[in-house]
């Protein structure tokens, strides 16, 4: 069955991309293109697609780049994982390529943030971030979703600063960054007691960086965390 994508005329080619990006991943989550199993070549899912081998190529690259298939030398792509079908209910139908581009552009401004609070933190804010740390504790023990407090806890970081532009682009991309906290808490209840646990962990090790003011391991500890949550949106749960 051919799904023809090219006859969109207000999409340019980055979006013939994303379309296709989304498309192999549900079909890699419904189980059409199996784990270990290789993918049609470029030339067959173009034809699948109804689109042009670069588009085709461009979205392969992004599955690459999230772990959802892997090359090899001379063979093809492979399916690598098969991520929860339930990640493409989650987001707006053709933006999850937008939600994994935002989840990088998160990694490099939050690990700023973070650096930045554990220069400049005040008494208030460390009560802040605390009692917000606290509230992910209680809905974990609660098994709660928590996506409201986790966002939270992130927002207490940034007010850390002492930055209004950190503070800002909190409020001007809230609808992203919302997006984001309810995916990855939704898929993180689907999941043994221990990998949640594991997010919590990466949550206290961002805490203690900042409240020690280790600036350089706040950052670092911030960053591995969003790239983390990135890539756990598409774990097999």
């Amino acid at each position: 069955m051919k799904l023809s994508v090219a006859n969109d005329a207000s999409a340019g080619p980055t979006r013939y991309g994303d379309v296709i990006y989304e498309r192999i991943i549900a079909m890699i989550a419904d189980g059409k293109f199996p784990v270990n199993e290789r993918l049609p070549p470029e030339t067959r899912l173009a034809e699948i697609f109804g689109a042009s081998r670069p588009v085709v190529r461009d979205a392969l690259e992004r599955l690459r780049a999230d772990g959802l298939i892997v090359s090899r030398k001379g063979s093809g792509s492979y399916v690598r994982q098969r991520p929860d079908s339930s990640v493409l209910k989650m987001v707006p139908v053709g933006s999850l390529a937008d939600v994994q581009r935002f989840f990088e552009f998160r990694a490099g401004l939050e690990a700023e943030a973070a650096e930045l609070a554990a220069r400049d933190w005040q008494p208030a804010d460390k009560e802040r971030i605390t009692a917000a740390f606290l509230k992910i504790e209680e809905c974990l023990r609660e098994s709660r979703l928590g996506a409201e407090e986790d966002q939270e806890f992130h927002d207490a970081i940034a007010i850390a600063t002492g930055n209004q532009f950190h503070i800002t682009a909190r409020e001007l991309f809230r609808s992203h960054f919302a997006i984001g906290h309810s995916v990855t808490r939704s898929l993180s209840l689907k999941r043994t007691p221990e990998q949640i646990r594991m997010v919590q962990d990466e949550h206290a090790a961002i805490v203690q960086a900042i409240f020690a003011r280790r600036e350089a391991e706040a950052h670092d500890a911030m960053k591995r965390h969003i790239l983390n949550a990135r890539a756990r949106m598409f774990q097999g749960v």
